[in-house]
Formats: C-alpha cells, structure tokens, sequence
C-alpha cells in the first residue's frame, strides 16, 4: 500500500494549443446534452475512486475553462488549477526569441509540483480512455509504492486504435518485455495512417519508415508517485540546456522522454496495464462525427447516462 495518506489524484493536461484542431477544443461538445470528452473522464475517475482533479490550463483560458468545465464537476469531485506558464523555466535561463509554444508534457507535469503530495494518474484532456482504464490505474496507485525502485505504470493500447483518418499524430511507441514492464518509449511525433499500414516521418514528410500497427502505444495515461516530479525536474533543466539552443522555437520535453531515461538509468519500473476498452479522441475537428456517435453507442449501452452532472 501507499506508504503516505495521500490518495491518488488525477491531472488532466489541458495547456495545449489546439493548433491542428483550430480551437480550444477541450471545451466542445461531443453530444447533445453538452458533455465534454474531459466530463466522461472525469465520471470515469470518480468511479474508480479519485476524489480530487488538478487541471493544468493557460492562464489565458481560465475563465473559459472554470465556466464550461470547472464549475461543473466542482461539486462531484475536488477541483484545482495550475497553469502551465512559458516563463516557468530554470534559473538563470531565458525564453527563447519569438517562442510561444508551451515546453511539453513533462513541463506539464512539473507546473503541478507545488499542489501534488503523493501518487497521481496524469491523462490528455481530450482523450476518450474508457472506465477500465480508470480503474486499473487507480487500483495500481492505491495498492503500490516505490522500493529500492520507482514503480510507475501506464495503460497502453495498440496503435492501430488510436489513428485518426484525417491527418497525423504523436504517439509514444513502448517496447515491452516478457512480464508485461516497459524497456523503452520512443516519441514519434508524427504517424500517419495509410493504405499499407502505419507510417512515421523524422523530416516533414521528405522520408517514411513502416511502423507495426499492433505497436503498443502509450496515449499519456501514467501512475507516478510523487518520486516522478523530482526527476521531470532534473529532466527539464538538462533538456533547457542542451535541446533548447538546437530547436529554440519547437523543442519539447515529452513525459515519455523523461520516463525513458529513468529506465535506461535503472531508477524505475513502469507496469504496462492494458485495457480492453477503446480508445479515442479529438486531433482534429474532422475526427468530431466519430466521436460523438461513439459517445451515442456508450449511452445506448448504459454505460454513460445521457447527462453525466
């Protein structure tokens, strides 16, 4: 069991831009009572027992976000807000020239250091994981703590599940071993679904290599304790030091990224959970009929009730 009284708590990463859906797209709809893919989340994780949700947004997006989200499930599950700020970087250092574009997922992560105690599940706030997924994970944070090891977990799905028609997207691709634990993530950051199968890019589209659509993916679903924002920490300060000069307007530190060099050194465990729910969600405003006729078959189903709040 967790050593410390802390409960899970889940973080939901909603600071993104929204670049290529054109919007801010955790805030629409995906039925007709009004429900927000990060709502079925939300009913999902009280479900399973998180009694407490940090939301990272834009300072920008507050107010938006309170009113269509927030002052929703604020009386259903404990809310708190942290904002993901482009001037909340290393000591000593300066924002690049011209840089608007937040610094990735792991920074995400470390904006939430000041208000996060113990275990937590971290998740997209506009990916569909399903009530499984939830579960298993709270079930893994409630029941584990770290050793002479960190132990951490991720709810993976297979890749060829979560493409999208209408355009690309990033996926984390994990190699795993015999006993269901994680070897190595690698970042791809752009994946395109074609005839022949799944395909990744490195240059922009100049060159194409074939990746296995059975990959196991992860989709940004994570079990971490606390250990995890200490070394997200160190992360970002080398990452500032040598990926920002090369790419100053782009560069990104990814959570995978973080998560991966902590298993080449040797410090961390991460239990690949696998749910048998189907994953999906929202890249680009295109994807939002199959979405939404998804959430329909749910409710049909008696999974979800027509109005979660």
């Amino acid at each position: 069991m967790n050593k410390g009284t802390d409960k899970p708590v889940l973080v939901i990463m909603a600071a993104g831009m929204g670049s290529r859906y054109g919007g801010l797209k955790q805030i629409d709809p995906v039925d007709d009572e009004g429900n927000k893919i990060i709502d079925f989340s939300i009913y999902d994780a009280i479900r399973a027992g998180f009694s407490k949700v940090i939301f990272i947004i834009k300072k920008e997006n507050e107010q938006d976000f309170r009113s269509s989200i927030g002052d929703m499930v604020k009386d259903h599950i404990e809310v708190e807000y942290v904002f993901q700020e482009l001037d909340d970087i290393p000591e000593g250092k300066v924002i690049p020239k011209d840089r608007v574009k937040p610094w990735g997922t792991a920074h995400a992560v470390l904006s939430c250091r000041k208000v996060i105690n113990g275990p937590f599940a971290v998740i997209n706030a506009d990916d569909f994981y399903g009530k499984e997924a939830f579960k298993i994970i709270y079930d893994f944070l409630e029941n584990t703590s770290d050793t002479d090891m960190y132990n951490y977990a991720m709810v993976g799905y297979e890749l060829k599940n979560t493409l999208t028609e209408n355009g690309y997207v990033s996926r984390g691709i994990c190699s795993i071993d015999k006993d269901g634990y994680l070897t190595d993530i690698v970042e791809r950051v752009h994946i395109e679904k074609t005839a022949e199968g799944a395909k990744y890019t490195e240059d922009d589209g100049k060159t194409y290599t074939d990746i296995d659509d059975k990959s196991i993916v992860s989709m940004n679903m994570w079990g971490f304790s606390n250990s995890f924002i200490n070394e997200s920490m160190n992360s970002f300060e080398d990452f500032f030091e040598k990926k920002v000069p090369v790419n100053p307007l782009k560069a990104e530190c990814y959570l995978p990224g973080v998560v991966d060099e902590l298993l080449a050194a040797g410090k961390a465990t991460v239990k690949v959970l696998r749910s048998g729910d189907r994953w999906f969600g929202v890249t680009y405003k295109e994807d939002k009929p199959f979405v939404r006729e998804s959430i329909r078959e749910l409710k049909a189903k008696g999974e979800y009730p027509q109005k979660l709040w």
